[in-house]
């Protein structure tokens, strides 16, 4: 049954209907500002009676469509699971928001919600709104934009205790995984070094490692990578504005700039990208003088002697790079490596690193960090205790990295004020039962590290951005086939960035299996390799775009492939 006020209230910027891409959509169903149900059960007719006497109260049409005396009601049922992860009845639409079953109609009745939806000018600024400019947030601003909506993106990056701060692209390309993996790589030159000898090399001049020229070329990169998502947004005409959103009223977000100038913009849709950040200690001095893996990257001066606090994979993958460029490194842990890792890995991955020079102190935790003596480093003094006893140390450092855990950006968005719910234990946005991004607002979704209970994986994200975008705004159906690609590891020396090469060749009379794999990169044997028993197990199209890169490696590129060689598309890449 379709819910709209007399004066058609339903209007819109569009109106297409919320995935008629993946499925034909069958003429019984009706239009996207319709409310559905089926009275196929007893209990189901029943709900559908509470629902339709509470519109009727409300002076309210609804247009019902009951799917038991319909030829398709079986394909419509379908295609509204599909669109709403619903597989109960009734289901509700209003204005095009599908607002759920019977409880959560009453529930959206209850909070003010349902009025607003019944009532809203439809004219709004834009069909959709994404509040966070990370991996996820792009993924999905910039695949609504193909899709023909009007788009904005809302990005604000609030400066870290230490004052650093960054630019577009969120967490992987500017204080993560990029970064990360450019300073291992500098790492394992060094290693690289010393190994060398052994097969013939011949060098007399004492190398040594300046700190100041890694991160000035890897900030160089990571800052073109931050300018290829602005060009990117550009070019797909998605209006980015570089400001800190926050939600006023429904439907409606206040803008506030570096400079405090604040502007309202109205959406249809919005999405929560927003991310995590660093968590501190909260102890005397740690936001003073200590860091995060906000400040490393690009962190002015060496570091030098180090003690890293933490024992997750970003502890220790900073003090593994940071142990591998000569660094003296010191790991504090309170309890055991890699907590949620097969612990007999997480051991030897320790043992490893202490036969690489890194010291380990077992079952301590920080109480007090002081200052010693200022200077780039400088000097702390931290005061632990122990975990297991009364026992207490001291230790002297340069710099202080805490990598304990992050905690999510959700707490200064306004979603109290529309009804968002929050976790009061992660700081996460739970998804309703309805739909996988979707948040007890039902216009509100969130993507990424901000989500409850999904993997806090970049990959991951970009898919789930892309995904949620086509469900939204419909879909397209594409055949890929080819890239350029540059590996990471070329980027800073600055070698040719259109080298690399990538193309599957899929059969389309065959499900788009993938009949033909090429590569022409760095270690395409074992790329290959991998990808050649998953052609034997039958590998399609469909399976790689299902699939989540591991990141940032180059075989990842054939889970992100998106050009056909027909469409003739500039595949190039930019950058040095």
């Amino acid at each position: 049954a379709g819910c709209e006020r007399r004066e058609e209230a339903g209007g819109g910027r569009s109106g297409k209907a919320p995935r008629e891409q993946e499925k034909t959509v069958p003429s019984a169903l009706p239009t996207p500002h319709s409310c559905v149900w089926s009275v196929q059960e007893e209990n189901a007719g029943a709900f559908s009676l509470q629902v339709k006497e509470l519109f009727s109260s409300l002076g309210v049409d609804c247009n019902i469509l009951e799917l038991d005396q319909v030829d398709e009601g079986a394909s419509v049922q379908e295609v509204l699971s599909e669109m709403t992860n619903q597989r109960t009845v009734p289901s509700i639409f209003v204005n095009r928001v599908h607002v759920g079953g019977c409880d959560h109609t009453f529930q959206a009745h209850q909070s003010g919600l349902l009025q607003q939806l019944l009532q809203q000018d439809l004219a709004y600024d834009y069909d959709l709104i994404v509040i966070g400019g990370g991996s996820g947030g792009l993924s999905c601003a910039q695949e609504a934009a193909v899709l023909g909506r009007k788009v904005m993106v809302l990005d604000f990056v609030v400066p870290s205790p230490r004052g650093t701060a960054w630019g577009l692209g969120g967490t992987c390309v500017n204080v993560g995984c990029i970064p990360k993996k450019l300073m291992h790589q500098a790492a394992l030159l060094g290693q690289a070094l010393t190994d060398s000898r052994k097969f013939g090399w011949e060098y007399s001049q004492q190398v040594r490692h300046s700190w100041a020229t890694m991160t000035e070329a890897i900030q160089s990169h990571v800052g073109s990578l931050s300018w290829g998502r602005r060009l990117a947004l550009r070019e797909n005409a998605v209006t980015y504005v570089n400001s800190y959103g926050e939600f006023v009223e429904h439907h409606k977000v206040k803008a506030t700039n570096e400079k405090g100038q604040e502007a309202l913009y109205t959406a249809a849709k919005f999405v929560i990208a927003t991310g995590q950040r660093p968590r501190y200690l909260g102890i005397p001095g740690d936001r003073e003088y200590c860091i995060t893996s906000d400040d490393l990257f690009s962190l002015p001066y060496c570091p030098g002697t180090t003690l890293v606090v933490g024992a997750s994979y970003v502890a220790l993958e900073c003090a593994g790079f940071l142990a591998g460029l000569g660094l003296e490194v010191t790991v504090m842990v309170r309890s055991v490596l890699l907590r949620g890792f097969d612990q007999e890995m997480a051991e030897k991955v320790g043992a490893s690193m202490q036969q690489l020079g890194v010291r380990f102190l077992r079952k301590f935790v920080p109480v007090e960090v002081q200052q010693l003596e200022k200077g780039l480093p400088g000097r702390l003094k931290v005061v632990a205790k122990s975990t297991d006893g009364t026992e207490t140390m001291e230790g002297v450092y340069n710099t202080v990295l805490l990598a304990i855990g992050r905690d999510s950006c959700t707490k200064k968005l306004g979603l109290e004020k529309i009804g968002v719910n929050i976790s009061e234990k992660t700081g996460k946005i739970p998804v309703n039962v309805n739909g996988e991004e979707q948040t007890s607002v039902p216009y509100v979704y969130a993507v990424g590290d901000v989500l409850e209970g999904k993997p806090q994986l970049t990959p991951v994200a970009v898919r789930a951005g892309k995904l949620l975008a086509r469900r939204l705004f419909g879909g397209r159906s594409e055949k890929v086939y080819h890239t350029l690609f540059w590996p990471l590891e070329w980027t800073v020396a600055c070698r040719d960035n259109n080298t690399c090469y990538a193309k599957i060749i899929c059969n389309k009379l065959d499900n788009d299996r993938v009949i033909g794999f090429h590569v022409l990169g760095p270690n395409a044997g074992e790329i290959t390799q991998g990808f050649a028993a998953a052609m034997k197990c039958g590998l399609t199209k469909q399976l790689l775009d299902a699939t989540i890169g591991i990141h940032p490696t180059c075989g990842e590129v054939f889970t992100t492939l998106e050009i056909t060689k027909a469409s003739g598309l500039d595949i190039t890449q930019k950058g040095c």
